[in-house]
């Protein structure tokens, strides 16, 4: 069952940009650790990058992505984000966001709530 509604995909250059949203339909999600993952073709779903809930938004991110994108939210807009900068051709796949209800979760299966996804291609 879909709960979370992502937006935001598209066709990008290599080096270029995205942004990624995803919008939960009431606050009770602010509770909710949020995630980001990825699936390309061929290949199994892969964590991106999780952000908490308490003080302080801990966040935590894939090796292959630290430093070029960055996880955050806001509350007062029940959303999540997700800034893609300096975007590789292995980037391209489609991305999901999900809510997991506690912890920094970096598997699929820790996460109860899930978006359709947004399709990401960056060409060469």
């Amino acid at each position: 069952q879909e709960h979370l509604v992502e937006s935001g995909g598209g066709l990008v250059q290599a080096g270029g940009s995205l942004r990624l949203s995803c919008i939960a339909p009431t606050r009770a999600f602010n509770v909710y650790t949020m995630g980001w993952f990825r699936q390309a073709p061929g290949k199994d779903r892969e964590f991106v990058a999780a952000i908490g809930w308490t003080a302080g938004l801990t966040t935590y991110y894939a090796d292959s992505v630290k430093g070029r994108f960055t996880i955050s939210r806001d509350k007062d807009k029940n959303a999540m984000y997700l800034q893609m900068d300096a975007l590789k051709p292995e980037d391209t796949a489609v991305y999901s966001c999900a809510a997991a209800p506690w912890g920094l979760p970096r598997t699929s299966r820790e996460y109860n709530y899930w978006g359709q996804g947004t399709q990401v291609t960056v060409s060469s």
